[in-house]
């Protein structure tokens, strides 16, 4: 595989995906496929409500939040010695025959029409010490994103890193319509695949989703046009802008950190190259200029730099350039094949699609000792992303028949799959971190 081709997969449909003969269903379903040994007990109290049905189990969904992560093992609430709603119901001795260090209990009480106040307390069972305590005000609908930030809050505070349960997903979907033509949405949903939110539908091909970094828009490509256009979407009221419709290619839109400016791959000098455009007055400035094909750029966290996948070496490789301009410094040499890199938060390392032997799984590269670690098994991987914590990636995978959304850790220990009921789903991309 060339990088001609990697380009034109930022273009058009790749054998990776697109293949799925039905309608897909818009929850993403969650499966945890491989867990982490000793992941610490943890056990969480359904939450009190006054007698009211609620349509979310907000500590369900903290359990499986934090469960998700491998290092904690909810226990299951038929083992709980009772049904505690706040810290002055406790006897701790109980608690701590269970053998569960931690303890979550909330109650969720009515505020007013459709309004909750929702309550919760994590403990240290063997020290008898309230750790942490909030309380939310929320709507119904808003219940299960209280939720996500309950379990931020108490995986922060046992193991001093920031959560990113209460983050979103952006990816693609594909399907067949009632005539069996293929149908194209741009989804974002919770990271956990529910609450969906259609971005937009096409019956033309939509690629290569990117967030800004204050996770209010969206760029992306799409060929409603008949050719490749890059637009950028509000969220919040749906308008959206084009912002490169040149002559040839536009593709692989990335933001960069202060959210100012756009690196693209665009061909409208005659070759893919990659540039940089002030998104406040469309100023363009050229940033490579080479007779290979330069694409997929991501920018360091610091904005001081960028990579990019070129052939330049002969065959698909990533790249470093100055923000500024300059020559470029090749940074993987391991593999036949490596593209489509991305920097983890801290900047310290790179996951992208590391291809040998006709296999592309995902792998991370350690830019200070050019150490490269693949974390997949499967065959055919694409579109690495970190989460806003860097302790996840998630990406595109396929096995010749549809595809699902994988996430796996950086150690490579627990790994979750986010698939469709029908249909295929690719082209990920976490958000940041949100308000």
């Amino acid at each position: 595989m060339t990088v001609r081709r990697t380009a034109l997969a930022t273009l058009a449909c790749l054998a990776l995906a697109f293949l799925a003969p039905e309608p897909a269903l818009a929850v993403l379903t969650i499966r945890i496929t491989q867990g982490a040994e000793g992941a610490q007990p943890i056990a969480i109290v359904p939450f009190g409500s006054s007698g009211a049905t609620l349509p979310v189990d907000v500590a369900a969904v903290v359990a499986e939040d934090l469960a998700r992560t491998g290092r904690f093992a909810p226990v299951p609430v038929g083992d709980l010695p009772g049904r505690p709603q706040d810290g002055t119901q406790l006897d701790f001795r109980d608690w701590r025959r269970l053998g569960s260090e931690n303890l979550v209990v909330g109650r969720i009480t009515p505020e007013g029409t459709g309004q909750h106040s929702v309550q919760f307390q994590l403990f240290d069972v063997f020290k008898g010490q309230q750790l942490d305590g909030y309380a939310f005000s929320a709507r119904e609908g808003s219940l299960r994103r209280v939720a996500h930030k309950i379990a931020d809050i108490i995986y922060e505070r046992l193991t001093g890193e920031r959560g990113s349960f209460a983050t979103r997903v952006a990816y693609v979907t594909e399907s067949r319509g009632p005539d069996k033509s293929r149908r194209y949405a741009l989804e974002v949903s919770d990271s956990d695949g529910h609450n969906p939110h259609t971005v937009l539908e096409s019956r033309q091909p939509i690629l290569s989703p990117a967030w800004s970094p204050d996770g209010r828009a969206i760029a992306y490509v799409s060929f409603e046009q008949g050719r490749s256009v890059v637009y950028t979407q509000d969220l919040a009221s749906g308008g959206r802008e084009k912002i490169a419709e040149f002559e040839g290619i536009n593709s692989a839109p990335a933001w960069s950190p202060d959210g100012r400016r756009l690196a693209l791959t665009l061909s409208r000098d005659g070759n893919p190259e990659i540039y940089v455009m002030e998104v406040g007055t469309r100023e363009l400035r050229r940033l490579t200029e080479n007779p290979a094909i330069d694409t997929e750029a991501s920018w360091a966290p610091d904005g001081q730099s960028l990579v990019f996948t070129s052939d330049r070496g002969g065959r698909p490789q990533i790249y470093r350039v100055s923000s500024a301009g300059g020559p470029a410094r090749r940074v993987t040499f391991e593999g036949d094949y490596n593209a489509r890199a991305r920097f983890s938060p801290d900047g310290q390392r790179l996951a992208l699609v590391h291809g040998t032997r006709g296999s592309y799984r995902i792998a991370l590269l350690e830019l200070e000792t050019g150490s490269l670690r693949v974390l997949t098994e499967t065959r055919l991987d694409e579109s690495p992303s970190f989460a806003p914590n860097g302790a996840m990636v998630i990406y595109g995978s396929s096995d010749g028949r549809g595809g699902s959304l994988e996430v796996v850790s950086v150690d490579g220990r627990v790994r979750q799959r986010l698939s469709a009921a029908a249909g295929t789903v690719r082209e990920p991309a976490w958000s940041p971190f949100l308000p």
